[in-house]
């Protein structure tokens, strides 16, 4: 297997020890073909980063952890891949850990093996439990910089946090779906992936709010533990609908938009204002179709900088503070939505 890389720079990005990697190069017997495919992809992602990097600087490499849907993660990827290309004075270079649904108990041994193993900052999406909260005080306690994004964990070692205000997100559709329905009143199907995100959970507090302030006519059923997949989602919200045939709006705060839409239509139930979040590729399509209404957006590239430039503050000035650096909140519509990258 052709490369120009360190056996220990193809392990670090693969995640797997040197010994291994070196087996998958020579061609040595007793390898899984995942493990062949795991190194193959490390060294397809670090000819990608050698070829984007920009001068000779320094190089930090760090770990992106999130637990998310797909869909999601790959939008992360991409942000962070376009602004790692960009970022000025420092190279960095990411590792990648995804997936769609973990027990805490597997986060918190991912996070402890890459404290281990060694990276120059962790960037993290991931609930707000006891578990996680103690091994991110294990990372900082080893001069790790861990940088929470789009999700908060407040009561954390966490050195900044990246993303959008998610309280003023969910007072945004709580107003955008209040105006919607006027007088006509309904019920709105909240939908979460799960109680232990604190973004969501912020997100649906604003929402409660000025729905309580300001449409006390408009009800709230929640869903939730769906992960934002479609299958757990989709069996969700049609037990949600059959049992309330009041429901009539949708503010999607987890994800699994497809599957919610296919259950109204199965139901023959219309939807008459539907509000998610962020621009992945499912909710650009059912934007651009109209089957959704709104959109509320923000730029993950400016998370990747805030992520970037904290991990960078604090290495090169270990136990400086670095404040929290908000996203802005966009309301995207068919006729607004910016083009992709």
């Amino acid at each position: 297997m052709a490369h120009l890389f360190l056996v220990k720079d193809i392990a670090f990005q693969a995640g797997l020890s040197t010994a291994t990697v070196d087996r998958v190069l020579n061609g040595r017997a007793g390898v899984r073909q995942q493990t062949e495919m795991r190194v193959k992809a490390a060294i397809a992602e670090l000819e990608k980063q050698q070829a984007g990097a920009m001068g000779s600087g320094r190089i930090l490499a760090i770990d992106i952890v999130m637990e998310t849907p797909q869909r999601f993660s790959d939008a992360v990827r991409a942000a962070f891949e376009a602004e790692m290309a960009a970022f000025l004075p420092g190279v960095f270079r990411c590792r990648f850990h995804f997936a769609e649904v973990m027990k805490p108990a597997e986060l918190v041994q991912l996070l402890d093996r890459i404290r281990l193993r060694g990276t120059h900052g962790i960037v993290l999406k991931a609930p707000d439990v006891a578990d996680v909260a103690a091994a991110v005080a294990r990372a900082d306690a080893a001069g790790i910089p861990v940088v929470t994004l789009v999700t908060d964990l407040p009561n954390s070692a966490r050195i900044a946090y990246a993303g959008a205000d998610n309280r003023a997100a969910g007072e945004t559709a709580a107003y955008l779906i209040g105006e919607f329905l006027g007088d006509h009143g309904g019920k709105v199907l909240v939908t979460l992936s799960s109680g232990r995100f604190r973004g969501e959970e912020e997100r649906e507090i604003g929402f409660r709010r000025i729905i309580r302030a300001h449409y006390p006519e408009i009800g709230i059923t929640e869903i939730s533990e769906g992960h934002g997949t479609d299958a757990a989602t989709g069996t969700l919200a049609a037990a949600a609908l059959a049992a309330d045939p009041a429901i009539n709006a949708v503010y999607s705060i987890g994800g699994g938009n497809r599957a919610v839409l296919a259950v109204f239509e199965a139901a023959k139930r219309p939807v008459r204002v539907f509000v998610a979040h962020d621009l992945d590729a499912d909710n650009r399509a059912l934007l651009a179709a109209r089957r959704i209404g709104f959109v509320l957006h923000h730029d993950l590239r400016t998370d990747a900088r805030s992520a970037f430039r904290a991990i960078m503050s604090r290495t090169a000035a270990s136990g400086r503070a670095v404040s929290n650096s908000l996203s802005s909140v966009e309301i995207v519509t068919p006729y607004n939505m910016p083009a992709g990258d």
